[in-house]
């Protein structure tokens, strides 16, 4: 059913204000999606025609709002060009270059290669007899026990549980799981991108082969003669 009412207050910020109608006992909730015209602009003192209901026990609210005042304003049409008109749109400013996360600073290749270049080494001291055949085996071993580590950690570390110290994955790596940890930096991108480790991390690297090449080429050769 039809009510007439006057709108008595108006909120243009929140969008919303009260009709006071003498057919409803109580000021009536308008919001601005209830106006059937939607480029009126309400106005405290507007005549207006509405429908009411009441929603989840609340006060009235109308629907269906028409202005039924002469002269009610309406909010101004957008702005077009006028068709056939030769003025094109403004060029848009060009966006800001977006930063990729920032990843290690050796490229992945460099890895592969020293990695590569150390298996050759490990191969050659047992072949030539200055490493136990074991170390093929020890070292996969070391560094895929080194990946599970930081495996473990990066789930710990999104699920809020007990991490994995950072001076216990430095220490796998420098036993000779520095590759796996390697694998685990770029394949599961956990601790690739805090420098501070990665330093740690590069000196661990350096290390091992220091103290690999050392035993390979001076410390195996002269372990016997210590005993003569």
């Amino acid at each position: 059913m039809k009510r007439q009412g006057r709108l008595v207050r108006w909120e243009a910020e929140r969008g919303f204000g009260f009709i006071r109608s003498p057919d409803v006992s109580a000021d009536v909730f308008v919001h601005l999606r209830d106006f059937s015209d939607r480029q009126l602009k309400p106005q405290v003192g507007m005549e207006l025609s509405f429908e009411e209901i009441h929603v989840g026990g609340k006060g009235p609210r109308a629907v269906a709002v028409q202005a039924t005042s002469a002269g009610a304003s309406r909010a101004p049409p957008p702005n077009r060009a006028p068709i056939g008109s030769n003025r094109r749109p403004a060029p848009r400013a060009p966006l800001a270059p977006t930063r990729r996360a920032s990843a290690p600073e050796s490229p992945a290749s460099w890895g592969v290669l020293f990695i590569l270049a150390y298996g050759v080494l490990l191969g050659a001291a047992v072949w030539s007899g200055r490493l136990s055949p074991l170390a093929l085996g020890v070292v996969p071993a070391l560094s895929l026990l080194t990946f599970c580590a930081y495996a473990l950690d990066k789930n710990a570390a999104q699920t809020g549980r007990w991490r994995t110290k950072e001076n216990t994955l430095h220490l796998f790596a420098l036993t000779g799981g520095w590759p796996g940890a390697w694998a685990a930096q770029r394949l599961l991108r956990h601790k690739s991108s805090k420098q501070s480790f990665l330093t740690v991390y590069r000196v661990t690297v350096a290390v091992h082969c220091a103290a690999v090449l050392a035993w390979v080429f001076w410390l195996a050769g002269a372990w016997p003669a210590l005993w003569r």
